[in-house]
């Protein structure tokens, strides 16, 4: 009776680093490694050599020198005063601002137009493909440029709001609608206030939870649970009672004209609202077409097995369509997330001031430093 044994292990050699299929990849990988460190290694050399000729060095001393320029939305305490370095954090912060909140209504335009677009009303359909065909296919900067001139001809001067007679009043005696920008309530945050704000985290978890505990119920014992009511019991019951309980701890400051402007109150300069709305209606057409192409990947089959269950129209959608679709539809939606973020640095055509505008506009055009300004800013989009 013969006995198999194994092959004898053949030893290392250095010609298998090419001629077998085992390690040839690896040594593609490693030479083109050691290329590409040697080329960016010439070019930072070349670099450093041609600045020291032109008697130029690479410093970025000029971060802690004053600014000696102001900045009209300032979301932190930044004056003229105050350093290049604080005058690109409070760009950098105006960026994330405005791409925070193009995010946010971005998604709901792009969702609600991605559904529309596949609804069975004929008139909802061709109303969203004129609003993606449209939108996506002028560029942005027009959007942005036109609804400013909007704001800025059709939007009253504060003094029209003064007196008597004047001939703009505030909505609800708290909203101010000006070519100027829009003013609102700024909250006031007194003692006790931070315990309401914990009660309103907390109501939010528990909403989550109730939906949650009302999906599981639905999956496992078919008994279906209300939704909306509950939900919005959670949010704001608990909320409310904190809030009296602790002697209302968060008042409200409102705008009032005082002078030639508005004073108090939160401003949302019109430079901020155009750029905030241009980049939310043209990322939400892409949006559209995502959340479209990401429903019509999911197979037919799955809304018939859902409607022979008796489910209704919307829970199809919410609880088996999209939720199936979201595979396809994340990884695009990630991408222009990013794009809103890159795009927001033609903020500078309105005047609002971003990271582009302070640390790659005026800081860089005042200090000469332009390889130190250009390479933070990458690094920042990066």
């Amino acid at each position: 009776m013969s006995t198999l044994s194994d092959p004898p292990v053949e030893s290392f050699r250095l010609s298998m680093l090419l001629n077998d299929t085992r390690y040839r990849g690896y040594t593609f990988q490693f030479i083109a490694l050691v290329a590409i460190i040697c080329i960016f290694s010439y070019l930072g050399w070349n670099l450093v050599q041609n600045l020291a000729k032109a008697g130029l060095d690479i410093s970025f001393k000029f971060l802690g020198e004053p600014a000696n320029y102001d900045i009209n939305q300032r979301p932190i305490e930044y004056d003229s005063q105050s350093s290049h370095m604080r005058a690109a954090m409070v760009g950098i912060l105006n960026t994330l601002i405005v791409a925070f909140l193009a995010c946010v209504t971005a998604t709901f335009f792009g969702v609600f137009a991605g559904v529309a677009r596949l609804s069975k009303n004929w008139l909802l359909r061709k109303l969203m493909v004129v609003y993606v065909e449209a939108f996506r296919n002028v560029p942005v900067l027009i959007w942005i440029l036109i609804i400013f001139s909007i704001m800025t001809a059709a939007l009253p001067s504060p003094n029209e709001f003064r007196g008597e007679n004047a001939t703009s009043s505030m909505l609800f005696d708290a909203i101010a609608f000006t070519n100027r920008g829009v003013y609102l309530p700024l909250p006031v945050w007194e003692d006790g206030s931070l315990i309401v704000v914990a009660t309103f985290i907390l109501s939010i978890f528990g909403a989550f939870a109730y939906r949650r505990y009302a999906r599981n119920l639905l999956f496992t014992k078919g008994q279906l649970l209300p939704m909306g009511w509950p939900t919005l019991a959670i949010l704001i019951l608990p909320v409310i009672i904190v809030f009296f309980l602790m002697g209302q701890p968060i008042s409200l400051d409102y705008p009032a004209l005082k002078g030639f402007n508005f004073q108090g109150g939160l401003q949302l300069r019109g430079s901020l609202i155009a750029l905030w709305f241009a980049l939310s209606i043209y990322t939400g057409a892409f949006i559209a077409e995502n959340v479209r192409a990401g429903i019509q990947a999911i197979s037919h089959g799955q809304t018939e097995a859902a409607a022979s269950l008796g489910l209704r129209p919307n829970r199809i959608m919410n609880l088996v369509i999209l939720p199936q679709a979201l595979r396809v539809i994340i990884p695009p939606l990630i991408s222009q997330y990013l794009n809103i973020t890159k795009n927001s640095s033609l903020a500078i055509a309105v005047g609002y001031m971003d990271v582009t505008g302070t640390l790659g506009g005026i800081t860089l055009n005042q200090t000469g430093r332009a390889i130190e300004a250009v390479l933070l800013l990458m690094l920042f989009y990066l």
